[in-house]
């Protein structure tokens, strides 16, 4: 199934949630993503129904492996891109921005150039 942006986007915010807290709630999601509450258990719903989202089970959201995989790939875009843009000399918080806006649309090729450049740059 090929996912929308916005899918992605919610999946790697609950990632990066996760990472930083050890735990997600729908109320951190709509904080993080800037949008309302019922939006976030919409999505949360389409997720669960389409298998990237375990059940809730009072541990809060946590992603399947199908889930993780896509998140996984989207948080990896975002902070090789966020580092790219910073190499070049772009503010932190402009960079972050920026590679949230790239990371879905960016080809293969691109990504992988860019990443490589940016390897290299941090040995």
């Amino acid at each position: 199934m090929e996912l929308h942006e916005s899918a992605e986007d919610y999946l790697e915010a609950i990632l990066m949630i996760r990472e930083e807290k050890g735990y997600v709630r729908s109320v951190e999601v709509a904080e993080h993503l800037g949008v309302s509450k019922p939006s976030v258990s919409v999505a949360m719903k389409k997720l669960r129904d389409n298998g990237y989202l375990e059940p809730e089970d009072g541990a809060g959201l946590v992603l399947t492996e199908e889930g993780m995989a896509v998140a996984s790939r989207i948080y990896e875009r975002h902070r090789v891109l966020s580092r790219y843009l910073m190499m070049l000399g772009v503010d932190a918080e402009t960079a972050r921005a920026d590679a949230c806006k790239m990371e879905h649309d960016l080809s293969e090729q691109s990504y992988h150039a860019i990443k490589a450049r940016v390897l290299a740059e941090d040995k």
